[in-house]
């Protein structure tokens, strides 16, 4: 079963729930971000950067610690072209399911990874997504006492589970709007199609006049 359809409803009932958390940007800006989840691969991270080189596009990455240590050359070229990284845990565990230490330890080891590969500092990585969406106001609660900033979503085409490219980007053009910030994935789950993806989305996207920026900059 696909969930497709109602990521638009929670997002809505959410947003405003939760206003600490980054949903979206300037709705009087047509400015939009691209991120992508559970990388980095080794395969499909690559696919993505040329698309996006190819277009002079920026992009975010939400990265998994183990698979920063697992392929740390591609984390360095992700960095070395200027994308915006954050943290998506060390493992794909919902933060919900772990203890208070757990969730710091994944955190900081996912921070200590990409040091590892890319040299950025513990403090220029705050930016965190919950795998599968997945928080409660405890956890929001530790991300501010710990100094992160929840990023959460307004476009969920729910790649991850290969409906089919086409089935991708329409769902994303349908539902696009000023400031969106869209999730796509280029891990193991999903990223088989994301380089095909995007390479149809992004032209008609900027067809439609949408500039696409980092998160610092949404």
């Amino acid at each position: 079963m696909q969930f497709a359809p109602l990521f638009p409803i929670v997002y809505r009932i959410l947003q405003p729930s939760f206003p600490h958390c980054l949903w979206c940007g300037d709705s009087n800006s047509k400015k939009i971000a691209l991120t992508f989840d559970d990388g980095p691969h080794p395969q499909y991270t690559p696919q993505v950067l040329k698309v996006l080189e190819h277009y002079n596009i920026t992009a975010s990455f939400f990265w998994l610690g183990v698979c920063v240590n697992r392929s740390p050359h591609i984390a360095k070229a992700v960095k070395d072209r200027g994308h915006w990284i954050g943290l998506h845990g060390y493992e794909h565990h919902s933060f919900p399911t772990l203890s208070e230490i757990q969730l710091k330890q994944s955190l900081e080891k996912t921070q200590i990874a990409i040091y590892n590969a890319c040299e950025l500092q513990p403090q220029q990585l705050r930016d965190v997504r919950p795998p599968n969406g997945f928080f409660t106001p405890k956890t929001l609660q530790l991300f501010q006492q710990w100094n992160y900033r929840p990023v959460m979503w307004s476009v969920v085409p729910e790649d991850w589970v290969r409906p089919g490219v086409s089935i991708v980007v329409n769902r994303v053009l349908k539902q696009v709007q000023n400031g969106s910030l869209i999730v796509l994935h280029d891990g193991v789950c999903g990223g088989q199609d994301v380089a095909k993806t995007i390479k149809i989305l992004i032209p008609q996207l900027l067809q439609k006049g949408y500039e696409f920026v980092t998160l610092d900059k949404l």
